[in-house]
Protein backbone atom coordinates (compact mmCIF):
# COMPACT_ATOMS: atom_id res chain seq x y z
CA UNK A 1 0.00 0.00 0.00
CA UNK A 2 1.08 3.60 -0.68
CA UNK A 3 1.43 6.36 1.78
CA UNK A 4 -0.38 9.33 -0.18
CA UNK A 5 1.32 11.51 2.25
CA UNK A 6 4.61 9.98 1.08
CA UNK A 7 4.05 9.24 -2.61
CA UNK A 8 6.31 11.44 -4.73
CA UNK A 9 4.25 14.25 -7.40
CA UNK A 10 4.04 12.75 -10.92
CA UNK A 11 6.36 15.35 -11.44
CA UNK A 12 9.15 14.36 -10.24
CA UNK A 13 8.59 10.77 -11.02
CA UNK A 14 9.02 12.01 -14.92
CA UNK A 15 9.69 15.20 -15.16
CA UNK A 16 10.47 15.61 -18.86
CA UNK A 17 6.81 13.82 -19.41
CA UNK A 18 4.96 16.74 -16.82
CA UNK A 19 7.55 19.77 -18.46
CA UNK A 20 6.72 18.18 -22.28
CA UNK A 21 2.59 18.27 -21.41
CA UNK A 22 2.91 21.60 -19.61
CA UNK A 23 4.93 23.04 -22.41
CA UNK A 24 2.00 21.84 -24.81
CA UNK A 25 -0.92 22.36 -23.11
CA UNK A 26 -0.31 25.83 -21.22
CA UNK A 27 -0.70 27.79 -24.26
CA UNK A 28 -3.78 25.65 -25.16
CA UNK A 29 -5.41 26.81 -21.24
CA UNK A 30 -4.25 30.53 -22.08
CA UNK A 31 -5.81 30.25 -25.80
CA UNK A 32 -9.05 28.73 -24.09
CA UNK A 33 -8.80 31.52 -20.91
CA UNK A 34 -8.90 34.01 -23.84
CA UNK A 35 -11.57 32.36 -25.69
CA UNK A 36 -14.14 32.28 -22.67
CA UNK A 37 -13.42 36.04 -21.92
CA UNK A 38 -13.77 37.63 -25.36
CA UNK A 39 -17.02 35.28 -25.79
CA UNK A 40 -18.88 36.75 -22.78
CA UNK A 41 -17.65 40.11 -24.07
CA UNK A 42 -19.13 39.47 -27.62
CA UNK A 43 -22.28 38.13 -25.44
CA UNK A 44 -22.56 41.19 -24.04
CA UNK A 45 -22.24 43.23 -27.11
CA UNK A 46 -24.25 41.31 -29.95
CA UNK A 47 -26.81 43.46 -31.66
CA UNK A 48 -29.44 42.62 -34.10
CA UNK A 49 -31.11 39.25 -36.25
CA UNK A 50 -31.19 36.50 -34.41
CA UNK A 51 -30.07 37.89 -31.16
CA UNK A 52 -31.60 35.99 -28.86
CA UNK A 53 -29.97 32.31 -30.34
CA UNK A 54 -26.45 34.08 -30.75
CA UNK A 55 -26.30 36.02 -27.34
CA UNK A 56 -27.13 32.64 -25.74
CA UNK A 57 -24.91 30.29 -28.16
CA UNK A 58 -22.19 32.54 -27.12
CA UNK A 59 -23.02 31.48 -23.20
CA UNK A 60 -22.33 27.40 -24.40
CA UNK A 61 -18.84 28.53 -26.08
CA UNK A 62 -17.69 30.33 -23.11
CA UNK A 63 -18.99 27.49 -21.07
CA UNK A 64 -17.24 24.89 -23.08
CA UNK A 65 -14.16 26.69 -23.12
CA UNK A 66 -14.15 26.75 -19.45
CA UNK A 67 -14.83 23.41 -19.03
CA UNK A 68 -11.99 22.53 -21.65
CA UNK A 69 -9.48 24.99 -20.11
CA UNK A 70 -9.58 23.48 -16.31
CA UNK A 71 -9.23 19.99 -17.84
CA UNK A 72 -5.97 20.97 -19.73
CA UNK A 73 -5.12 22.81 -16.77
CA UNK A 74 -5.59 19.99 -14.23
CA UNK A 75 -4.03 17.87 -16.73
CA UNK A 76 -1.28 19.92 -16.02
CA UNK A 77 -1.57 19.69 -11.79
CA UNK A 78 -1.95 16.30 -11.80
CA UNK A 79 1.33 15.67 -13.75
CA UNK A 80 2.75 18.24 -10.90
CA UNK A 81 3.84 21.15 -12.67
CA UNK A 82 2.06 24.70 -12.08
CA UNK A 83 0.11 26.29 -15.04
CA UNK A 84 0.08 30.16 -15.51
CA UNK A 85 -3.66 31.12 -16.45
CA UNK A 86 -3.18 34.86 -15.02
CA UNK A 87 -5.13 37.41 -16.65
CA UNK A 88 -1.66 39.25 -17.50
CA UNK A 89 0.11 35.96 -18.80
CA UNK A 90 -3.06 35.37 -20.79
CA UNK A 91 -3.04 39.16 -22.26
CA UNK A 92 0.21 38.80 -23.30
CA UNK A 93 0.68 34.65 -24.31
CA UNK A 94 -2.73 34.29 -26.18
CA UNK A 95 -2.84 34.06 -30.00
CA UNK A 96 -6.35 34.97 -30.13
CA UNK A 97 -7.28 37.81 -32.18
CA UNK A 98 -8.89 40.98 -30.24
CA UNK A 99 -12.47 41.90 -30.46
CA UNK A 100 -14.03 44.63 -31.88
CA UNK A 101 -14.92 47.39 -29.08
CA UNK A 102 -18.81 48.35 -27.83
CA UNK A 103 -21.48 46.99 -29.44
CA UNK A 104 -21.58 44.84 -32.38
CA UNK A 105 -24.01 43.40 -35.08
CA UNK A 106 -24.47 39.71 -34.97
CA UNK A 107 -22.16 39.21 -38.37
CA UNK A 108 -19.38 41.17 -37.17
CA UNK A 109 -19.61 38.85 -33.75
CA UNK A 110 -20.06 35.65 -35.14
CA UNK A 111 -16.91 36.35 -37.57
CA UNK A 112 -14.41 37.09 -35.03
CA UNK A 113 -15.70 34.45 -32.59
CA UNK A 114 -14.73 32.08 -35.55
CA UNK A 115 -11.46 33.71 -35.90
CA UNK A 116 -11.39 33.54 -31.93
CA UNK A 117 -11.74 29.80 -32.31
CA UNK A 118 -9.84 29.37 -35.13
CA UNK A 119 -7.03 30.80 -33.36
CA UNK A 120 -7.79 28.41 -30.88
CA UNK A 121 -7.56 25.25 -32.52
CA UNK A 122 -4.24 26.15 -34.24
CA UNK A 123 -2.80 25.76 -30.66
CA UNK A 124 -4.81 22.79 -29.99
CA UNK A 125 -4.32 21.32 -32.93
CA UNK A 126 -0.18 21.54 -32.47
CA UNK A 127 -0.42 20.21 -28.79
CA UNK A 128 -2.25 17.18 -30.47
CA UNK A 129 0.43 16.71 -32.80
CA UNK A 130 3.72 17.48 -30.38
CA UNK A 131 1.93 15.22 -27.97
CA UNK A 132 1.47 12.51 -29.87
CA UNK A 133 5.72 11.85 -29.31
CA UNK A 134 5.06 13.04 -25.31
CA UNK A 135 2.40 11.63 -23.56
CA UNK A 136 -0.50 10.23 -25.32
CA UNK A 137 -3.40 11.22 -22.22
CA UNK A 138 -2.65 14.59 -22.39
CA UNK A 139 -2.81 14.10 -26.24
CA UNK A 140 -6.44 12.83 -25.65
CA UNK A 141 -7.47 15.74 -23.52
CA UNK A 142 -6.22 18.14 -26.76
CA UNK A 143 -8.47 15.80 -29.05
CA UNK A 144 -11.84 16.35 -26.82
CA UNK A 145 -11.19 19.90 -26.66
CA UNK A 146 -10.32 20.05 -30.46
CA UNK A 147 -13.84 18.33 -30.87
CA UNK A 148 -15.86 20.55 -29.06
CA UNK A 149 -14.00 23.66 -30.26
CA UNK A 150 -14.70 22.30 -34.02
CA UNK A 151 -18.37 21.83 -33.31
CA UNK A 152 -19.11 25.33 -31.45
CA UNK A 153 -17.32 26.92 -34.94
CA UNK A 154 -19.84 25.01 -36.88
CA UNK A 155 -22.71 26.50 -34.64
CA UNK A 156 -21.16 30.16 -35.08
CA UNK A 157 -20.40 29.66 -38.59
CA UNK A 158 -24.53 28.17 -39.67
CA UNK A 159 -25.85 31.52 -38.65
CA UNK A 160 -23.53 33.53 -41.52
CA UNK A 161 -22.76 31.05 -43.82
CA UNK A 162 -23.92 30.87 -47.86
Amino acid sequence: MTNTKTALPQATANPELAAGVAQLLTPVVQDLIALSVNGKQAHWHVRGANFIGIHELLDQVVDNAREAYDTAAERIVALGLPVDGRLGSVASETRTPALSEGFQNTTTVITEMVAQIDATLATVNRAITELDDVDLVSQDVAIAIAQQLEKDRWFLFAHIAA
